[in-house]
């Protein structure tokens, strides 16, 4: 059975071939330069090799003005062009009106429908619980999806267990911000944790902003561990990735990162990466955002 593996990682592009402004190529990302033997940039936005290709996604699907999160990740999860149905792009949280679709098209609920299996590799800390249990429902798409789904959501006994990832990769946050005292583990930990839930599951999401939180310039002191942080996951998930018989996509919902001059999203296309079975089919396939659910379900059956 082809497994799904999708990596969604807020706030990326593919921007400028710019050692300055652009991080991937001020922090030489060695996920691309090892595997793609270069990093994607607007004069080259296809790399690729014989199992992986990465390849520019359109974010703005029609809709004037900068691309945003809640529309972007409805389009990407429910395979809508969100920003075309209500008129605008909105976030970073979805727009009432997109929430029935997020219930009914959601892509765990696809899987689920069909009697898959599916994971949200991400866990919640107690404060984003108590939140929810206080009848507040300003979430991202993802945790909606999961919710309306009827879904559990992972606690800390899920990281403790290691049936889970904390959002930031390695646990620290949890423990600096949240008093948690949880083990702070090496990033290529947890690229193997995410590996060994995707091989249980017909579909596994896992989801990464701090990316985007740097793009807004709101933690730049922290450019280089989040760098280091996602850079050696990633690359230890593409060095240890079954290409042969499970599916891997990276995606991200509008560019950010690629482009410090601006605190902005940016015009530029969104990142997607394609691996393993059927890789170079899906990337053909993937134009929009809008695109990568419908692609998923008809190459990875």
């Amino acid at each position: 059975m082809n497994k799904v593996l999708m990596i969604f990682i807020d706030g990326i592009g593919i921007g400028q071939e710019d050692k300055v402004y652009n991080p991937f190529f001020k922090y030489q990302f060695q996920t691309f330069l090892k595997h793609f033997g270069k990093i994607p940039s607007l004069k080259n936005p296809i790399v690729k090799n014989k199992q992986a290709i990465i390849f520019p996604t359109d974010p703005i699907m029609g809709v004037k003005g900068l691309p945003l999160s809640g529309t972007g990740q409805t389009s990407i999860f429910c395979g809508v062009n969100a920003s075309k149905i209500i008129g605008q792009h909105f976030g970073p949280y979805p727009y009432s009106t997109l929430l029935p679709i997020i219930k009914e098209k959601n892509i765990f609920k696809y899987f689920l429908n069909r009697g898959e299996k599916v994971c949200f590799a991400n866990a919640y800390p107690k404060i984003f619980f108590d939140y929810i249990n206080s009848g507040k429902k300003r979430l991202s798409v993802t945790s909606l999806s999961c919710l309306l789904s009827g879904m559990r959501l992972n606690s800390v006994t899920d990281v403790r267990r290691g049936r889970a990832l904390t959002a930031e990769i390695d646990n620290e946050r949890w423990n600096i911000k949240l008093g948690y005292n949880l083990p702070v583990i090496r990033p290529q930990t947890a690229a193997r944790r995410l590996l060994r839930i995707s091989d249980k599951n017909k579909f596994t999401l896992y989801e990464f902003f701090l990316t985007d939180h740097l793009g807004h310039g709101r933690i730049k002191d922290e450019f280089d561990k989040v760098m280091y942080l996602l850079d050696n996951f990633l690359l230890t998930i593409l060095n240890e990735f079954d290409y042969v018989n499970n599916t891997l996509i990276i995606c991200s919902d509008h560019g950010n990162l690629e482009d410090t001059t601006v605190k902005t999203h940016t015009l530029n296309p969104a990142l997607t990466l394609a691996a393993g079975k059927h890789a170079f089919d899906i990337a053909e396939n993937i134009k929009h955002l809008y695109d990568i659910k419908g692609t998923i379900i008809k190459f990875c059956e």
